[in-house]
């Protein structure tokens, strides 16, 4: 029995652009936007889309 495209790892397919933040890229987005300073809570963040 063959395994399915989908379930193979192929080169690039598992690197696909993510659409979700992690918290610490999130505070990496807002510190460029100006918007959240060393000292501040990292709970309770707002929702970021990643940069292009």
């Amino acid at each position: 029995m063959s395994v399915h495209s989908s379930l193979k790892a192929g080169g690039g397919k598992i690197a696909a652009k993510r659409n979700v933040l992690k918290r610490f890229e999130r505070i990496d987005v807002l510190m460029q936007r100006g918007k959240w300073k060393k000292g501040d809570r990292a709970l309770g963040l707002p929702k970021t889309k990643p940069s292009i």
